[in-house]
């Protein structure tokens, strides 16, 4: 496969993407089958598994409810797992739901009034629900109380409604958009790191056994190499590589079959997929490394400027490949060399003298 090709300006939408961290319906299928039921079966994030162990054992020998416990990280590592983890260890149910699920305050407090004592309320994108459905929340995990309002305009009345005690996990890809007064009523906050390769090999290595797949050590390397240090990722390309090993070979994943079939489905050795070079591409090509305004290098690629700042973007910055700088994006000395390009001679490319001009054509 030639990456070089000029092909690689089109893109395919960024919901179909094979290293995309949104679960679709098959993802989540297959995450539940995955998914450890217990702290010992789960993989990495040794501080905040300790640290949560140490909550809920102290819970369970006090017979109380758990505290309160935020998860922020990146998609795909883990968050809900550990909340249905949470309520395994408690012994205790669990009932899902998300933010932008909860538009209304009284959508909560439906919620809310049906929880049986020591439930787990999990509360996925916590940080998207609406204002009022926030402010309610605030007393009922304090007080495990909440007014529902009766009525409207003078003769509203408020009628104070009990609630069991329950234990609610929020999960956030975005802690910083958590107002503090909610930020604060958390008695746990655990922040949900990438995924080391070796951690990631551990979890295909799991997960092939689950799958009844064959795979040794340098296959599982190579899946866990370009999962991006995200075991959502890594699960959904051991996936993959299984498909193509059972139709090209004979089932067993080894490196080159990992390799081979990874390249099949544009995934390079970095983790970079056919979105991610299209960037890159365009920013090397078209724009002598930049910088080049956000809007001006989405239309390069075809795309929408929310898809390249928010879904390509972030993984590029975290590899060192791009950066941002006030005048607009710029190549990296790695996202030449990554490509197999020469970088212009300064003053020499298009856009990569970085002179007024550059910035007026280019820039925001």
């Amino acid at each position: 496969m030639n990456w070089d090709d000029e092909s690689a300006y089109a893109t395919p939408p960024a919901g179909d993407r094979l290293v995309g961290t949104t679960a679709d319906g098959e993802d989540q299928a297959v995450e539940a089958a995955l998914r450890p039921k217990d702290l010992g079966e789960f993989i990495g994030q040794e501080r905040v598994r300790e640290q949560l162990d140490l909550v809920l054992k102290a819970a369970r020998a006090r017979g109380a409810t758990a505290d309160h416990v935020l998860l922020s990280g990146a998609p795909g590592l883990g968050k809900t797992t550990l909340s249905m983890i949470i309520a395994a260890e408690m012994g205790a149910p669990i009932r899902i739901t998300s933010g932008p699920a909860i538009q209304h305050a009284g959508d909560l407090a439906a919620i809310l009034s049906s929880l049986t004592e020591g439930e787990v309320l999990f509360l996925d994108e916590i940080h998207r629900m609406s204002r009022p459905a926030e402010e309610m929340l605030y007393m009922a995990m304090e007080d495990f109380r909440v007014d529902v309002i009766v009525g409207k305009g003078p003769g509203a009345t408020a009628i104070p409604l009990e609630l069991p005690p329950f234990t609610l996990v929020g999960a956030t890809t975005r802690a910083g958009l958590l107002p503090p007064p909610l930020r604060d009523r958390f008695g746990f906050t655990g922040h949900m790191e990438f995924y080391a390769p070796a951690e990631l090999q551990r979890v295909v290595h799991r997960s092939a056994r689950l799958l009844d797949v064959e795979i040794d050590e340098k296959g599982a390397a190579e899946i866990a190499g370009r999962s991006r240090g995200t075991p959502r990722i890594a699960n959904r390309l051991l996936r993959r590589v299984r498909d193509y090993a059972q139709v090209k070979a004979d089932g067993v994943i080894t490196q080159e079959i990992a390799a081979q079939a990874l390249q099949v489905y544009e995934v390079d050795g970095r983790g970079l997929d056919r979105l991610d070079r299209a960037v890159l591409t365009a920013l090397l090509k078209l724009f002598g490394g930049g910088p080049v305004g956000l809007s001006t290098l989405a239309v390069a690629v075809g795309e929408e400027r929310e898809t390249v700042e928010e879904v390509a973007e972030p993984f590029l910055v975290r590899e060192g490949l791009l950066a941002r700088t006030p005048r607009g994006r710029v190549a990296t000395p790695a996202a030449w060399s990554h490509l197999g390009l020469v970088p212009p001679q300064q003053g020499g490319g298009r856009a990569g003298a970085g002179g007024s001009d550059q910035h007026g054509l280019f820039g925001e």
